[in-house]
């Protein structure tokens, strides 16, 4: 679903236009935060090519899929940020655990894995992230900089693999015009 009002909420995505230059060509951006401090979220679609257990080896063997660090965005990216949702039968707020969307929070990566790591459906490490000042990400929304949608399937997105087709495929998903942007030249000048 397109979200109107150009204000995202924790735990939507925003998907970029197809004009948006590195670093967020095609990205596919989960949002953490948004309040009058900002916006604060992680792509999603950019795995890197270090191995979570070159640098946090403690929570290897809690990532899903491939334990590998994901490029989260240019800020902070000496940084990691751990973004994981809670199992079924977890505890609401397990130590360690900061909620961010339903059952999606953030983890504190000094915690300890053996206490906390068994509460997690899964988790998913960064480096750095996307930042927006105030009121920053509002105008880059109005300006048709970026499309915000919610989540149907968050576990599969989120834990899409290599993400390397998930900009594309949410965006072939949506109603309306929006489905046009997959197939738009990254240079407007193309067309």
């Amino acid at each position: 679903m397109h979200h109107d009002g150009g204000v995202p909420r924790p735990g939507q995505l925003l998907l970029a236009a197809p004009t948006l230059p590195d670093p967020f060509d095609r990205a596919v951006i989960y949002v953490i935060e948004h309040d009058e401090s900002g916006a604060l979220g992680v792509v999603l679609n950019a795995p890197a090519t270090l191995d979570v257990g070159e640098i946090l080896p403690q929570w290897r063997s809690a990532v899903i899929g491939e334990p590998v660090v994901f490029a989260g965005g240019p800020v902070a990216t000496d940084t990691a940020l751990g973004l994981a949702v809670l199992s079924g039968a977890a505890d609401p707020e397990p130590p360690g655990f900061r909620p961010v969307y339903d059952r999606w929070g953030l983890i504190d990566l000094d915690a300890d894995p053996d206490a906390l790591a068994p509460e997690l459906g899964g988790i998913r490490i960064f480096a750095g992230y996307a930042g927006w000042s105030p009121g920053q990400l509002e105008g880059e929304i109005a300006e048709g900089s970026w499309a915000v949608i919610d989540l149907a399937d968050p576990l599969n997105e989120v834990f899409a693999g290599d993400g390397s087709d998930q900009w594309a495929r949410l965006l072939r998903a949506q109603p309306g015009t929006l489905s046009w942007w997959v197939g738009c030249p990254r240079d407007p000048r193309w067309n």
